[in-house]
């Protein structure tokens, strides 16, 4: 049995938390709502962002103005950040090992899937990956299927044993996806969350880099011979 590795895309595999904090700073700016540091921005960030922002104090009125147009405000200042973005420490080889053994990398993103393919082929790991669960464009995001039913009804489709099956990601709802899918859950710090929410969440593992992935799958008998 080859395992199956479903990774969250930004903050997990894609090194862009500096990116969305710049972001975040522009808009807040842009509503003359002084800046937030790092350690800030990881104990307030939730998804979708409306969440973030309310938490820090924006008001629905100026939510609604981020929201137009597809999110224009927010994607037209994050996409040339994160085309700056490189791997997490780790992923590369993680993927390029997965995809040797013949095991399944999919993606199951919060992002839009355009942008994240187009991000596969800049960072030259498009071919690892078999497949990419995300909303479909801006318009949808945050609107259509969630990336936890986008995942449930992919492995319902595939046939996927969730036995076999491991949740990367950088946030508590990946942990949360994981336990009600009967997956098992590895969060990663260094994303978008500290590190005492991702634990308060309570995930079968906690990583700092995507190199300690390793020795967990091979603790479940994958990847024994590297």
């Amino acid at each position: 049995m080859k395992p199956v590795l479903v990774f969250d895309w930004n903050g997990t595999l894609l090194d862009d938390a500096q990116a969305l904090l710049q972001t975040t700073n522009s808009i807040l700016n842009h509503f003359g709502r002084p800046r937030i540091d790092m350690k800030t921005f990881r104990e307030h960030c939730e998804v979708p962002l409306s969440r973030l922002y309310r938490s820090l104090g924006m008001s629905q009125d100026e939510i609604a103005v981020v929201d137009r147009d597809g999110g224009a405000v927010f994607h037209d200042t994050y996409e040339p950040l994160a085309d700056q973005a490189d791997l997490r420490d780790g992923a590369r080889r993680v993927l390029e090992l997965a995809h040797r053994h013949a095991a399944l990398s999919i993606i199951m993103s919060n992002h839009v899937v355009g942008p994240l393919r187009s991000q596969l082929r800049r960072l030259g790991i498009h071919n690892y990956v078999k497949d990419v669960l995300a909303f479909e464009n801006r318009f949808t995001q945050y609107k259509s299927m969630s990336k936890g039913d986008r995942l449930g009804l992919y492995m319902q489709t595939n046939k996927l044993d969730p036995a076999s099956m491991f949740i990367i990601g950088d946030m508590p709802v990946e942990t949360e996806i994981a336990r009600k899918l009967g997956l098992t859950s590895v969060s990663i710090t260094g994303g978008f969350v500290s590190e005492s929410r991702l634990r308060a969440a309570k995930p079968d593992y906690t990583i700092h880099n995507h190199n300690e992935l390793l020795p967990i799958l091979r603790r479940h008998g994958f990847f024994l011979e590297v």
